[in-house]
């Protein structure tokens, strides 16, 4: 019965440290797709800036 125990209790200390690094991780995931998602707008938001300036300059360009 000791032993029974004592193997609950090695699986149970294995499955709480497996739960808190995956916890951990699952924060760190998180807070990169913050990151990333902000990256992702100002990124966005250049393209659309040199589109603007690229349709500006072809609109200046004479027909041919």
């Amino acid at each position: 019965m000791d032993t029974e125990l004592a193997q609950l209790e090695a699986q149970l200390e294995h499955l709480i440290s497996h739960y808190e690094r995956l916890k951990a991780d699952n924060a760190a995931l998180r807070g990169r797709v913050v990151q990333l998602e902000g990256e992702n707008r100002r990124l966005s938001d250049k393209v659309r800036v040199a589109a603007d300036r690229l349709e500006g300059l072809l609109d200046k360009l004479p027909e041919a």
